[in-house]
């Protein structure tokens, strides 16, 4: 979605590749970025990604951040204008966030380690508490990701969803078992103060859809995909 007041998009294979760290050539990348600028009309110089550790660290966009400094964290947040925010992923979640009247945007990354450490509570947490945004205000837009259908998880994991109160994310098939990290997302949102109104998920699974997106688990050595939002 694109108007004069805000940038929505999820790229998908169509944009190809927009991740310097899964060996693809550096100017290839560099000219799908370039390309994907010219398409949503917005300088390439003034976006900001992520170097994505799978933690729950918000960061907050300052002087010292470029498209050449990215920092390193899993979610990005800021309220400047023409600064276009991006998340990459393969699988795991990729949130945009839009706070319409302090005019505030985030974005986030959350596989299974950021949901199960509620990196959404830390972003609404860095809207309220330094933007003094009303959660009631703030929308989220979750693209596609894997789904229940495909996410098999061990033991190990299920163990961890037991102790972390998340069982009700967890369903058994033919004696394994499978995360559905949308249902997760969605109660933490919920929990955070959203309002079910304001909260839109893909129901694309990346996996059985992998002939459009990038997918880690259909194929480790795919690209990314993207998530961008700008003021």
């Amino acid at each position: 979605m694109t108007t004069k007041k805000l940038l929505q998009y999820f790229t998908t294979k169509e944009d190809l590749n927009l991740a310097f760290h899964v060996g693809d050539d550096i100017k290839s990348v560099n000219f799908n970025h370039y390309q994907l600028s010219k398409k949503l009309n917005y300088n390439l110089n003034t976006l900001i990604y992520m170097k994505q550790i799978h933690s729950n660290i918000v960061h907050i966009i300052n002087e010292n951040d470029t498209f050449k400094t990215p920092p390193i964290c899993d979610a990005l947040i800021t309220d400047k204008i023409n600064t276009p925010l991006m998340v990459m992923v393969a699988d795991c979640s990729a949130l945009l966030f839009f706070d319409k009247n302090r005019r505030v945007i985030a974005v986030a990354h959350a596989g299974r380690a950021g949901a199960f450490s509620n990196i959404v509570q830390n972003v609404i947490d860095t809207f309220t508490k330094h933007f003094n945004s009303n959660t009631q205000d703030i929308s989220v837009t979750i693209g596609a990701s894997i789904g229940e259908c495909c996410y098999e998880v061990g033991e190990e994991i299920y163990a961890e969803a037991k102790t972390l109160d998340l069982e009700y994310a967890l369903s058994k098939r033919d004696n394994s078992y499978y995360l559905n990290i949308s249902k997760i997302l969605k109660t933490q949102l919920l929990n955070a103060g959203v309002d079910s109104k304001n909260i839109v998920i893909s129901n694309e699974c990346t996996s059985c859809f992998n002939d459009k997106y990038f997918s880690y688990r259909a194929n480790p050595k795919d690209g990314r995909f993207a998530g961008i939002i700008s003021l």
